[in-house]
């Protein structure tokens, strides 16, 4: 009998295969995909636990073979300064859906970051103005640079301005995205100084209760709310969504453990009143954007459909290449 070998990917691997131009096209067409029925359907488990937690996503879809992947993710917000480690670990196993084979295990931290913005991406081409030129950025971590690189790809932004509790941090972040860049990006004090004159708005913090509201936000914007991903988490008020055209991930997900879970416990929204998934805009099903003046959120929870289709490109790039180690671990 063959020993089947599975191909070992580090988060510098992933980072040399995985750009964002080619995964927000492998995203848009995953979410396309969806839309159409031509995917496995995904699920998620989460576990709560001292500091942080757990999630499990798992997915599949067809690309010339049929790639199931599953990510674990650990989540612990004060790891930086707490133990010097990144906030996100974990791993994906990717598979081979028809028979089984395990093909890759692969770091999930950088797949994680650059699919989580390349998704905002794709939303912000069907929802955001195409004459977007200002965008803020709420939390200056690891993915606010992210969705910065990914938002940049797919609007011709000219001013960003930059905002977090850690004024150091969003000074920093400023400065490094500014000269990488070549776009003015200004550290702001306070979102509420700039947040009116913005045409994108992106959230990416750990925030516990919401921020951002109905009066801070202008005609027109769109808003990618990244930063909840548990049913603790809160970024967007729920008198903003009611007022918006939203567009969920995944419905069933964002009423678990999205900004969408505070609006339709606090009885300012029904689940009718979403205007669709993801993928239904995509794939043409429903409209994206429809006039100027209307605000648009996308309600991003995240779906192990961006992690499979950002962990196809990887892996048949680095089967292509010859990056990674082959280990046998069935032997």
């Amino acid at each position: 009998m063959i020993t089947p070998s599975t191909l070992l990917l580090t988060r510098s691997n992933v980072r040399e295969l995985l750009d964002y131009d080619s995964c927000i096209d492998a995203v848009e067409q995953a979410f396309r995909m969806s839309g159409e029925n031509r995917t496995l359907p995904s699920a998620v488990l989460g576990t709560h636990v001292t500091d942080g937690g757990f999630h499990v996503k798992t997915a599949g879809f067809e690309k010339g073979r049929l790639y199931y992947a599953a990510k674990i993710n650990g989540n612990f917000p004060q790891n930086p300064a707490r133990h010097g480690l990144p906030t996100i670990q974990g791993v994906l196993s990717l598979h081979d859906a028809r028979d089984g084979r395990l093909l890759a295990l692969m770091d999930s931290m950088e797949i994680t970051t650059i699919r989580t913005a390349a998704a905002s991406a794709v939303a912000a081409k069907y929802l955001a103005r195409s004459d977007s030129r200002v965008m803020m950025i709420v939390g200056c971590g690891i993915q606010g640079k992210s969705q910065l690189r990914a938002m940049s790809r797919v609007r011709a932004l000219e001013r960003i301005y930059a905002c977090d509790v850690d004024t150091g941090l969003a000074a920093e972040f400023a400065r490094e995205m500014s000269d990488a860049h070549g776009i003015t990006v200004e550290c702001v004090p306070h979102f509420r100084d700039s947040i009116r004159d913005c045409d994108i708005i992106v959230t990416c913090t750990p925030a516990r209760e919401a921020f951002i509201r109905r009066a801070d936000v202008s005609a027109g914007t769109f808003i990618a709310a990244v930063g909840a991903d548990n049913e603790h988490k809160q970024e967007i008020a729920p008198d903003v969504l009611a007022s918006s055209t939203v567009v969920a991930d995944v419905l069933d997900q964002c009423a678990l453990i999205g900004d969408l879970h505070h609006a339709f416990a606090s009885g300012v929204m029904r689940r009718d009143d979403v205007h669709a998934e993801l993928a239904d805009v995509v794939c043409a099903k429903k409209p994206g954007r429809t006039t100027r003046e209307e605000i648009t959120v996308f309600d991003s929870t995240g779906t192990a459909l961006e992690d499979v289709a950002a962990a196809a490109v990887v892996y048949e790039r680095a089967v292509s290449t010859g990056v990674g180690m082959e280990v046998a671990l069935g032997a």
